[in-house]
């Protein structure tokens, strides 16, 4: 990626990708394979400005883009919770339950496409969904917009960023998805051992990574500083939901198949998967030992395998320690 499509921002705000070799074996990962980068990618079309990020933010935490103004990105995406929601699905705007759990936006820089089932090819498109799903936030642009062109701090900020463009769809999008570009999981105990400081994680946690990337297999989905492959799985869980086949049902081992979800923050963002009927993460590591129900779709990357007490309870503590040791997001002040 060209250097000027790069951002480099402060450190506790950073992160990168390192992807594992596409064609290593699970022996071959080692810690380093885990490592952060120091910069966001952004695309060509909207690279990042302080200005536009903080516009973005703002959009994200205001009602205003609702049918009903009474509902946020934030209200799906809540940072307290790893930028999702403490319940099994998130609630939408007719007061019902949705049908899925909402995914985290953590690290969504280095994400794509999105939505459990693959829907959206970038983040532009993925803010647009929820904004006016009917069951979601019940938005629509135009009103949006007209909305919004009465506000004069937000004509200001609009007509600055956007030149001859100002308030309309495009911009509103272009804005959240930079801002979301900008969400990224702080340092981990994790990332201070990766870079040399031995006694940043247990020797229960080293266990745990051992487990990983050994005997496991995890890593073959979640690799990479954000622990995903980016790709689809059917992990043999019980739904009727089709995932990934409900929109590319031409693809191999479609059925049943849902994105690989990053590992970062884990322990603010239960429940877990794609339904979030999963409340812990010791529940997690027993669903894959058990290897899941068998159906033709069943990824070819679940096996089961055993664990002990013991190693069970150092896989947990490795996954803890990607938890970032700062989270202290601010909810900015709304323009009237």
């Amino acid at each position: 990626m060209p250097r000027h499509c790069l951002i480099r921002i402060a450190l506790v705000f950073i992160a990168g990708l390192s992807a594992a070799p596409a064609a290593a074996s699970q022996e071959q990962f080692t810690k380093e394979d885990f490592k952060r980068p120091l910069d966001i990618p952004f695309p060509k079309n909207a690279p990042y400005s302080p200005q536009l990020a903080t516009l973005g933010k703002m959009l994200f935490f205001d009602p205003r883009l609702s049918g009903a103004k009474n509902m946020t990105c934030a209200s799906c995406h809540n940072p307290s919770f790893g930028y999702e929601t403490p319940v099994a699905t998130a609630i939408g705007a007719a007061n019902t339950p949705l049908g899925r759990h909402a995914p985290t936006v953590l690290n969504a820089a280095w994400v794509s496409p999105f939505f459990w089932d693959g829907r959206a090819a970038n983040l532009e498109e993925q803010a647009a969904g929820p904004i006016t799903a009917e069951v979601e936030m019940n938005g629509k642009f135009d009103i949006i917009v007209k909305d919004l062109q009465s506000i004069p701090d937000y004509v200001r900020w609009f007509d600055g960023l956007f030149p001859g463009m100002g308030i309309e769809r495009e911009t509103i999008l272009t804005a959240i998805a930079t801002y979301e570009r900008t969400v990224v999981s702080g340092w981990a105990p994790f990332d201070r051992w990766v870079d040399g400081d031995e006694e940043a994680i247990s020797a229960s946690a080293k266990r745990g990574f051992e487990l990983f990337v050994g005997k496991t297999g995890c890593v073959k989905c979640h690799s990479g500083w954000n622990f995903t492959d980016n790709g689809f799985h059917d992990i043999g869980l019980d739904t009727p939901d089709p995932g990934l086949a409900g929109i590319s049902p031409e693809k191999p081992l479609s059925m049943h198949a849902f994105k690989t979800p990053g590992l970062r923050n884990l322990t603010y963002r239960a429940p877990f998967m794609h339904h979030g009927k999963i409340d812990n993460l010791q529940d997690v590591v027993v669903h894959y030992m058990g290897g899941g129900i068998e159906r033709p779709s069943l990824s070819p990357q679940m096996k089961p395998f055993d664990l002990t007490d013991q190693e069970m309870g150092d896989l947990v503590n490795f996954l803890e320690s990607l938890t970032a040791e700062r989270s202290e997001p601010s909810i900015p002040v709304l323009p009237n």
